[in-house]
């Protein structure tokens, strides 16, 4: 039965699961729901399938399609449909993952009372708030399911589905284990995950304070890109899927290199042409981020190309320099500046606010390339329309039109 459980549930219509092992999870032992845990971790890495981890890349303007025709706004507009398949594979993937998410609550409660369940608990609310943290910054809104049902279920409000992935965090803050290796959730992962929502929902001071925290815990230090990016043991991560490859589908870096390049691949996307532009000569980034194979620009973080799968970072100590110095406006500035240094660049110095935080939206751009960021960075500083030339409704996603038909409780989004 277990087994069948980690599998997941098969079944067209993701807000519509029959809960046929409520009854097992209430039953399983203790070594039975660390199993489960094992197969939660590999649930959430994987059901929502590879491009949803670079899907702000293909939407925020950092990718084009490799030896196509058009530019950005082709390929946005290709992707942002209804009825595209990304779409509704990474919709279904994430509240395919939340269904496992919540077995494991259910599982873990039913525990003898221990600090292991409670660990076990601040694994799995931190993994609800991931994935709503996913849903609501791609879709807003979306049906919260603290529990598995059989019933169609209405959509919350954005404020109510951001506010949920809060309690979430803040529960994972309090139960995870403390930190002890970055492939593993910890209080500090939930932390930094807390930190990036508070800047999405402007509380910019419990963001900055968040980052702070982790900065100035001595647990992390910027390190070397060819150590992140090359799988090598680094101080900079925080959370990551280990994403071995005998066990995963997650194999971004096909969709980058050529099938002339040593490593092979699909050459699905290509870096836009001023992505190319976008790094100095001295910044020690550009080498790991991006290269040119013959004729063809090539994303680079991401080696392994067919031969296999490559760590999946989900939280980093730069990231949190740069919330930090986006959170405290220009007296942040000297945040900006160390993560430069640690880069290989000058410090900047913005005459104003408005200077200050397009700078720092050009280092997110650099440091985050090809991690997931770039569009809701835009959306949520509302500039995805000027800067990308969209819609208005193409800052957010549509809902998947296949959902739309099975639950009649779901409005589509505005525009779509």
């Amino acid at each position: 039965m277990l087994m069948a459980v980690l599998a997941g549930a098969s079944c067209s219509k993701k807000l519509d699961i029959y809960p046929h092992s409520a009854a097992a999870s209430e039953n399983l032992s203790t070594k039975d729901v660390e199993l489960f845990l094992t197969g939660v971790y590999n649930k959430v890495q994987n059901a929502p399938g590879r491009e949803s981890y670079i899907m702000f890349d293909l939407i925020g303007g950092n990718l084009i399609t490799a030896r196509g025709t058009g530019g950005p706004i082709q390929l946005i507009n290709s992707i942002m449909r209804p009825e595209q398949s990304m779409i509704s594979a990474s919709w279904n993937g994430y509240y395919n993952a939340l269904y496992q998410v919540n077995i494991l609550l259910s599982a873990a409660t039913n525990m003898e009372e221990s600090a292991r369940k409670n660990e076990i608990l601040g694994i799995a609310h931190f993994f609800r708030g991931y994935i709503y943290y996913n849903l609501v910054t791609r879709w807003g809104g979306v049906p919260v399911l603290e529990k598995n049902t059989v019933d169609n279920v209405a959509r919350s409000t954005e404020a109510a589905t951001w506010q949920f992935v809060e309690s979430e965090l803040q529960q994972a803050i309090e139960l995870a284990p403390d930190y002890s290796d970055y492939y593993y959730v910890s209080k500090d992962a939930a932390r930094a995950l807390m930190a990036r929502t508070k800047l999405a929902m402007g509380k910019k001071t419990e963001a900055a304070a968040l980052a702070e925290q982790i900065i100035t815990s001595n647990r992390f230090k910027l390190d070397a890109f060819e150590k992140i990016f090359r799988n090598q043991q680094n101080t900079e991560e925080i959370f990551a899927f280990k994403n071995l490859t005998a066990e995963s589908s997650i194999a971004i870096s096909t969709l980058f290199y050529t099938y002339a390049h040593p490593v092979k691949g699909s050459y699905a996307y290509a870096p836009a042409p001023d992505v190319m532009q976008m790094y100095e000569n001295d910044d020690k980034r550009k080498a790991m981020s991006i290269d040119v194979y013959g004729s063809d620009n090539v994303i680079n973080k991401y080696p392994s190309g067919q031969s296999g799968t490559d760590p999946i970072i989900i939280t980093r100590l730069a990231e949190m320099y740069l919330i930090s110095a986006e959170a405290k406006g220009l007296s942040g500035l000297s945040r900006l500046n160390e993560l430069r240094a640690a880069r290989g660049l000058t410090a900047v110095n913005p005459v104003n606010e408005a200077d200050y935080l397009d700078a720092v939206l050009l280092e997110r751009r650099r440091e985050l390339l090809a991690e997931g960021f770039r569009w809701y960075d835009l959306v949520r500083l509302q500039k995805a329309v000027s800067v990308l030339g969209i819609r208005e409704a193409l800052q957010k996603l549509p809902i998947p039109e296949s959902e739309l038909v099975l639950n009649d409780l779901l409005e589509p989004n505005s525009g779509y």
